[in-house]
C-alpha cells in the first residue's frame, strides 16, 4: 500500500517555522491593555478588562482617528504582525499550496445558461481574473454575446467589492445591481439600461441589495436596512428616474425580532413582502400590474407559526408548521380567501421526512425533502397520475433544485455532488424521466481521481442516547489509526444543514493523509425539524456535546489521537470551537474558529449591535434571568479560565457585520492573559473585510491556503 507523505518542502519549511518559534524567545505575544468595564445584570456582576476594544462604525470610519480607535487599530495590527513573523517561514509553502488548490480550477469557466423571459442568462470567468462576468443572450445561445456587468473592471480601485441582486426588468430592458464596497452588507442599488449601457442617476442606499420590478417596468420595491442594526426593516417603492429620498414607504415592521424583505412570485402576478422571525413570519401580498394598490395580508403572524408563500393558478400554495406539522407540510389556499381557516392539505406532515423546499411548474409539482439526514428530491403531476423520486445511489451526497425561473416546462435543473463526486448541473426531464449532464466540474491538474477517495457515514452514539451522524472522507491509502490526522468540521446552528460536497481545496488535505469528518449535530436540521429544536435556547450545549462526542469516538475507535485531532468552525461554528475548548481542550491538537461568535452574553445583552434582537429566538433572550445564566454557562468569552488550550488560530474581519471583530479580538486576548499552555494563540484580522472574508475567488483561496497550513504546520511539528 502506497503511503501518503507530507512533501519534504512542507517538512523543511514548516519545521524551520517551528525552530524559529524556539530560537526566538524574544518574539513576544502583544499583550492588550487592561481596562475593566463593570457590566452588571439581574444582580451579577461580570468585569470585562477588553471592552475598550470596542469601536462604531462612525470611529472606524472617520477620517482622523480619535485615541481609543487607534489604540484598537494598534492591537490588531500588532497581532497581525505578531503572527506574520511567527509564522513567516511558512509563507513561501502557503503559496505553493495556493498555486496548488488554483491550478485545480478551471479559471475561464462559466455557468450552464439559464433561460428566463426570452434570454439565456450566464455567468463565466477569464483566466486570471477575480470575479465574474455577467451576460446573456436573446433567444438562442448562438446569439452575440450581450454583457451586462464585468465585474472586475468595475472592482478596480477597491480592496474590496461585492456586485450582486441582480434584478431584470420585464420588458428586459433594465437591470437594478447592487454593490457593496466596505463588506459590511450595506448595499447601493443603482439601475443601468441594458440597452444603452448608461447607469441612472438613481442611488438607493443602505439597502440589502435584493429588489423587485412591478410589472410596469418603472416601479421597483427594496428593503432597506436600519443604519445601526442593520435590520431590514423598511419596504419602500423608488420610481425609475426619481430621487431616492423621497421614495414612497410601503411597509415598516416595528416589532425589533422582526425582518423583513420582498420578493416576486414565480408566476409575476404578485410582490411578495414577507416579514420573519426565527418563529413566526407573515405575509403580504400586491398585485404587480398595480404597484400603487393595496397591500393584502395572507394570514396574520401568530406565535410559532411558520409558513412560505407560493402562488399558481388561483391558489396560494404555502408550506407550514401548521398544526404541529414540526418537519413541515404544504398546503393551499383560494387567491381571495387566503387565511389560514382556508388552507387545506397538499402534501401531509411526515413524522419521519423533513419537507425544505418546493418548486412549482405548469404541470409539474417539485418538493425537495430530507429523510435520515439525505436530500430527496420527489416529483408529484398536478393531475396525480405521476408521483416518484429521483433515483441515488451513494451513502452521503447533496443534491438540490436550483434555476428554475420558467414556469412552462417540463425539465427541471438540480445540481448533484457528493464527498468524492465533483459537482454536476443536471436537466432532467420530469415527462420522460431522461436526464442530461449539462456540466460536470472540472477538476485540472491531472491528478484527481474519484476512486482514489472513499467517503462513508458513522453513526455516533451521543451522552443521551441519541445518534449524530459523522460523514468522513480520506484518501484511500490513508490508513485510520491514532496516528492519523483528522479534522472535524461542523456548523450546528439556525437550523442550516451543511451537506455532504465536494471540495477541490479540500484535497490538499486528504492528498497529505488528512481525514475530513463533518458533523451533523443538534442545531442543524440534518435529521429534521426537532434535530434544530434540540440545539438551540435552552439546548443549546447539546450542539457542543454532540460534536464533543463524535471527538470521542474517533479517539475511542482509534481513527485518530487527542494529538492528531483538530477542528474549526465560523461564525455560529465559531462559537461551537470557543464552547468545546473551554468543556475539552484535551481533546484537541490545533482549532481555527474563523469569525466566532463569542461574546455571546455581551452581545444578546446589547441591542444595539446588529442582529441581535432578531435573534433572542435561537440563543434566548438575557434579559430573562433564567436565559441569562444559560447563556454565560456557555459562553466561551465568560468561561475561559487558567488552564491549557490547543493550539489556535482565530480569524476576524475588521468590517464583519455579522460577528463584531471585537468579540474574537477580545476572546483572544482574555486566552493571552489566562492560558496555562506554551501553544500558539494567533488573531489575524483582515483589516479590509468582513464576514465572508476576501471578495476575490483567489484572494478567498489565499485564506483556505493560511488556514490549512495552520493544521499542516501542527501535524509536522508532532513528527520532529
Amino acid at each position: 500500500m502506497k503511503k501518503i507523505m507530507l512533501p519534504a518542502l512542507v517538512f523543511s519549511l514548516i519545521f524551520g517555522s517551528c525552530k524559529k518559534q524556539e530560537m526566538n524567545k524574544d518574539i513576544k505575544a502583544p499583550v492588550a491593555e487592561k481596562q475593566s468595564t463593570k457590566l452588571e445584570k439581574h444582580g451579577d456582576v461580570r468585569i470585562d478588562d477588553y471592552f475598550w476594544m470596542r469601536l462604531t462604525d462612525a470611529q472606524k470610519n472617520a477620517k482622523v482617528k480619535d485615541e481609543q480607535t487607534q489604540k484598537v487599530y494598534d492591537y490588531l495590527n500588532a497581532e497581525n504582525a505578531y503572527y506574520d513573523e511567527m509564522t513567516k517561514e511558512t509563507k513561501e509553502f502557503q503559496e505553493e499550496l495556493f498555486q496548488e488548490m488554483k491550478g485545480r480550477i478551471k479559471e475561464d469557466d462559466e455557468s450552464v445558461p439559464y433561460k428566463k423571459d426570452g434570454y439565456f442568462y450566464i455567468t463565466r470567468y477569464e483566466k486570471g481574473q477575480q470575479y465574474p462576468i455577467y451576460s446573456r443572450k436573446k433567444e438562442t445561445l448562438e446569439a452575440e454575446e450581450e454583457i451586462m456587468f464585468n465585474v472586475n473592471k468595475e472592482a478596480e480601485g477597491y480592496e474590496y467589492f461585492q456586485l450582486g441582486g441582480l434584478s431584470v426588468s420585464p420588458d428586459n430592458k433594465m437591470t437594478a445591481f447592487a454593490t457593496d464596497t466596505v463588506s459590511r452588507r450595506q448595499y447601493f442599488i443603482r439601475i443601468k439600461n441594458l440597452e444603452t449601457g448608461k447607469i441612472y442617476k438613481d442611488i438607493i442606499e443602505n439597502t440589502t441589495g435584493s429588489s423587485v420590478w412591478a410589472n410596469d417596468n418603472k416601479t421597483l420595491f427594496y428593503a432597506k436596512k436600519d443604519p445601526v442594526t442593520l435590520r431590514s426593516s423598511k419596504i419602500y417603492k423608488h420610481t425609475l428616474g426619481s430621487d431616492a429620498s423621497l421614495d414612497e414607504l410601503v411597509y415598516e415592521e416595528k416589532d425589533d425580532t422582526f425582518g423583513a424583505f420582498v420578493t416576486k412570485s414565480k408566476s409575476k402576478k404578485y410582490i411578495i413582502i414577507g416579514s420573519y422571525s426565527t418563529v413566526s413570519t407573515e405575509y403580504h401580498v400586491l398585485e404587480a400590474d398595480n404597484p400603487d394598490g393595496e397591500l393584502r395580508i395572507i394570514q396574520p403572524r401568530e406565535r410559532d407559526l411558520e409558513y412560505e408563500v407560493a402562488h399558481y393558478g388561483d391558489h396560494f400554495y404555502i408550506k407550514t408548521n401548521k398544526d404541529g406539522a414540526t418537519n413541515f407540510k404544504l398546503m393551499k389556499t383560494p387567491e381571495s380567501k387566503p387565511g389560514k381557516e382556508n388552507w387545506v392539505d397538499v402534501i401531509p406532515h411526515r413524522e419521519d421526512t423533513l419537507f425544505e423546499d418546493f418548486s412549482i411548474f405548469k404541470d409539474y409539482l417539485v418538493l425537495e425533502e430530507r429523510n435520515e439526514g439525505l436530500n430527496k428530491i420527489r416529483i408529484k403531476r398536478w393531475d396525480g397520475t405521476e408521483d416518484y423520486y429521483l433515483p441515488f445511489e451513494e451513502e452521503t451526497y447533496s443534491a438540490g433544485v436550483y434555476g428554475n425561473p420558467e414556469f412552462d416546462t417540463e425539465v427541471i435543473r438540480y445540481s448533484y455532488n457528493s464527498m468524492t463526486t465533483p459537482s454536476s448541473v443536471i436537466d432532467f426531464n420530469m415527462k420522460d424521466r431522461s436526464k442530461e449532464i449539462k456540466k460536470e466540474q472540472e477538476v485540472l491538474g491531472g491528478k484527481f481521481d474519484k476512486n482514489n477517495y472513499v467517503s462513508k457515514r458513522i453513526w455516533v452514539p451521543a451522552r443521551d442516547g441519541k445518534k449524530v451522524a459523522l460523514s468522513i472522507v480520506h484518501h484511500k491509502d490513508t490508513k485510520l489509526d491514532k496516528n492519523t490526522p483528522i479534522l472535524q468540521y461542523a456548523y450546528g446552528s439556525y437550523g442550516y444543514t451543511i451537506n455532504d460536497g465536494f471540495s477541490t481545496t479540500r484535497l490538499s488535505l486528504l492528498d497529505r493523509g488528512f481525514v475530513y469528518a463533518l458533523a451533523h449535530i443538534r442545531g442543524s436540521q440534518y435529521l429534521g425539524r426537532e434535530w434544530y429544536e434540540d440545539g438551540k435556547m435552552l439546548n443549546k450545549k447539546n450542539t457542543f456535546t454532540d460534536f464533543i462526542d463524535c471527538s470521542k469516538y474517533l479517539i475511542e475507535q482509534g481513527y485518530t489521537s487527542p494529538e492528531h485531532l483538530y477542528a474549526m468552525g465560523g461564525s455560529a461554528g465559531g462559537l461551537l470551537m470557543g464552547a468545546i475548548v473551554n468543556m475539552n481542550p484535551e481533546l484537541y491538537n490545533g482549532i481555527i474558529a474563523a469569525v466566532p461568535f463569542v461574546d455571546v452574553i455581551s452581545t444578546m445583552l446589547d441591542d444595539s449591535i446588529p442582529l441581535t434582537t432578531g435573534e433572542y429566538d435561537e440563543w434566548g433572550n438575557p434579559n430573562n434571568k433564567e436565559y441569562y445564566d444559560y447563556i454565560k454557562s456557555y459562553s466561551p468569552y465568560d468561561q475561559v479560565a487558567a488552564k491549557a488550550y490547543p493550539n489556535m488560530l482565530v480569524t476576524t474581519g475588521l468590517h464583519d457585520s455579522q460577528v463584531q471583530y471585537w468579540e474574537p479580538a477580545k476572546w483572544v486576548a482574555k486566552l493571552r492573559e489566562l492560558k496555562t499552555d506554551n501553544n500558539m494563540l494567533f488573531l489575524h484580522t483582515n483589516m479590509e473585510a468582513g464576514h465572508g472574508g476576501a471578495s476575490g475567488r483567489f484572494d478567498a483561496l489565499k485564506e483556505t491556503a493560511e488556514e490549512y497550513t495552520f493544521f499542516l504546520m501542527l501535524e509536522d511539528k508532532l513528527k520532529k
